[in-house]
């Protein structure tokens, strides 16, 4: 039995798989803009010129990298017989929207979504060594 779980952020995904007592650890880089939205004025006078913010246009075009993204990681995962995703903040819950909406065949495989902090390689290793074996 394949199984893999994927500690994930904007960042980069960890993509830990099990299979046959073997352990396989990869990295798959997002390259993700980290855009800078600068608001307030350019002079300290109340009423001074304001600088106008395309939040959409920022959004937007996040929406399409973390498409990407996502779109990166079905590869390395698409032969796994079980999946658990976790990171911090909200990046994993929407790669698992991802996978239910569009990956119907993985998202079936989906045993959880959990939080988790920041962890060293060996950490994610563990945790999902641990996740598995309490299933």
């Amino acid at each position: 039995m394949k199984q893999t779980g994927i500690w994930l952020d904007k960042d980069k995904a960890l993509i830990v798989t099990l299979e046959n007592e073997q352990e396989k650890f990869e990295t798959v880089t997002s390259n993700l803009d980290h855009f800078r939205i600068h608001g307030g004025s350019g002079t300290r006078l109340k009423g001074g010129p304001q600088d106008v913010v395309q939040d959409s246009k920022y959004l937007e075009r996040e929406k399409h990298q973390m498409k990407s993204y996502f779109h990166n990681i079905i590869p390395k995962i698409e032969n796994s017989d079980a999946l658990v995703i976790f990171g911090p903040a909200e990046t994993n819950e929407r790669f698992a929207k991802e996978l239910h909406e569009n990956y119907n065949a993985l998202s079936t495989k989906l045993k959880a979504v959990e939080k988790a902090d920041s962890m060293t390689d060996n950490q994610v290793k563990a945790w999902v060594r641990d996740f598995f074996k309490s299933k």
